[in-house]
């Protein structure tokens, strides 16, 4: 993938989703091989997103960065094979709100090993070093954005602080 000088530059953003989806079936083999063969690879979105109180299907949906109708698929197929449920918002009784099952929260640290495992991979494929180096400017910018953007903000602090760290 190396470029002399004179080739065109290949866009940050070509390059971060290439990476995303090398990421994405490095944790699709982990869930295959731990039992989830079911989940498929674009419902998989959804267990980063889901706290342990619950999540309406709408506020998922802006957390993931999918549509509205994309996430209510992935819910329902999700619900139909024993990872989610819907329990009634406590506080507001025309909506639901989306819960992990048992089966569901046992997907989380399996994703969550294989997300190790890659990075320390991408790790040693550069150095420790730089793997820290880009995922701080990473961090940085995600949080420069956030400050520049209100609605970027509200997008970027949709995630845990750890789960973003």
């Amino acid at each position: 993938m190396a470029m002399d000088s004179s080739a065109k530059r290949v866009r940050l953003s070509l390059l971060l989703r290439l990476l995303h989806r090398e990421f994405a079936l490095g944790i699709e083999a982990a869930l295959v091989e731990a039992g989830f063969g079911d989940i498929r690879s674009g419902d998989a979105k959804v267990f980063p997103f889901i706290p342990p109180e619950g999540i309406q299907v709408r506020d998922l949906a802006t957390r993931a960065g999918v549509r509205k109708q994309t996430m209510a698929q992935s819910v329902d197929r999700l619900e139909r094979d024993g990872y989610l449920e819907r329990h009634p918002n406590p506080r507001d009784g025309r909506s639901r709100l989306i819960v992990l099952t048992e089966r569901g929260q046992a997907v989380q640290p399996v994703a969550a090993r294989a997300a190790n495992r890659i990075e320390e991979r991408w790790a040693e494929l550069t150095s420790p070093e730089e793997f820290e180096t880009l995922h701080a400017l990473l961090h940085r910018l995600l949080h420069r954005i956030g400050e520049a953007d209100p609605d970027a903000a509200a997008r970027l602090i949709s995630i845990d602080r750890d789960r973003l760290d």
